[in-house]
């Protein structure tokens, strides 16, 4: 396979995949606890946060869960702000465990509206807390989230982003923005393989927390800060992807946060001229276009499913497909992590080929 182009799981690098290779330790022996300080304080540098940070072992949608059960109680009220797929399932966790959820959704391909989350906030004084997704990976938009926390900041409410396609590659200042729980997987930017999230909580989170009443075990955040006082997990840890994202966590600190940041949007805005100039359309409203994931409308005539079949199998190159009602409609465009300006010129020049193939006939 030359290029995995997906938004997650993204290319890991040799030396992260070799990590995962080394030998198996005592995850509550003294070589783990080491390690695991020093990714925790690592992770700090990346959220841009001085408060407290968790690795949690599994999915990123398990570390939205953890965010909704440790700071609300069945019958809380709160606004959860989606522009896709990933904002809905976020709503559909929080009314699992009995959370009345006010749905504010946008047109996706659309950011959400920081003036519409104010009027919406103000309608419903009795919320407790804001749901955002940072980056929406099913759309290919990335949400005014300074403005929307400035909005939710403003109106003293808790903000909880889920930042799984973002944090590491799009810059989010956490303490600077106030936002209160954020989480993150490691299958995105962060260059390492799935089974980790990350996620971070402020002391009004604390606060939270400690009149939370919604049912947890696993993910209870309480229990993660009991153990990381002590340099261990309150449950058994993916050791090996602990080990992998040490290294991906130095490489990156190397390059600076900055710096990746500058060169995902360099990335991100050579993958959506590139696919202009064949004659395609960006999906997402360009203004807020992601840098991580380009979503391309697939053109009248082409059949999108053998567009991605040729690619994969002509090529090697993986797209992603429209999710839900956007199947067969976008295919999308994975540049985050480890991703090169040259791998996206590969990527382009078979786009070009194949296009033809399967049935593009052209810019109208």
């Amino acid at each position: 396979m030359a290029q995995l182009r997906v938004p997650g799981p993204t290319p890991c690098p040799p030396e992260v995949l070799q990590a995962m290779g080394w030998p198996m330790i005592n995850h509550r022996g003294p070589e783990f606890k080491k390690m695991l300080y020093e990714v925790t304080e690592e992770l700090q540098q990346v959220f841009q946060t001085k408060n407290d940070l968790y690795i949690l072992t599994g999915s990123g949608t398990g570390g939205l869960e953890a965010a909704v059960v440790n700071v609300l109680s069945p019958g809380d009220k709160i606004l959860s702000v989606s522009i896709g797929v990933f904002g809905d399932r976020w709503a559909n966790i929080a009314r699992t465990f009995g959370a009345d959820v006010v749905s504010l959704n946008f047109e996706w391909g659309k950011a959400a509206d920081p003036e519409a989350v104010a009027d919406a906030i103000k309608e419903n004084q009795d919320i407790k807390a804001v749901l955002v997704t940072h980056n929406e990976t099913s759309t290919g938009v990335t949400n005014d989230l300074e403005s929307i926390s400035k909005v939710v900041k403003n109106a003293g409410k808790l903000l909880i982003v889920d930042a799984i396609s973002s944090l590491s590659s799009i810059d989010l200042p956490v303490d600077k923005w106030g936002c209160d729980v954020v989480v993150t997987g490691s299958q995105k930017g962060w260059m390492v393989p799935p089974g980790l999230a990350m996620a971070s909580i402020s002391p009004e989170g604390w606060k939270a927390f400690e009149k939370a009443k919604m049912p947890r075990f696993y993910w209870d955040f309480g229990k993660a800060k009991s153990y990381l006082e002590k340099g261990e997990n309150p449950w058994t840890p993916a050791v090996s992807v602990v080990f992998g994202l040490s290294v991906a966590l130095k490489m990156m600190l190397k390059d600076g946060i900055q710096e990746i940041y500058a060169r995902q949007a360099r990335i991100g805005q050579m993958t959506r001229d590139g696919v202009k100039a064949l004659g395609l359309s960006i999906f997402a409203d360009e203004k807020y276009a992601s840098n991580t994931v380009t979503a391309v409308a697939i053109p009248e005539g082409v059949d999108a499913k053998k567009l991605r079949q040729l690619m994969q199998s002509e090529h090697g190159i993986v797209l992603a497909g429209g999710q839900q009602h956007l199947d067969g409609k976008i295919f999308r465009i994975g540049h985050l992590g480890l991703v090169t300006e040259d791998e996206i010129r590969e990527l382009l020049a078979a786009l070009k080929e194949t296009l033809p193939k399967a049935g593009f006939a052209g810019a109208k």
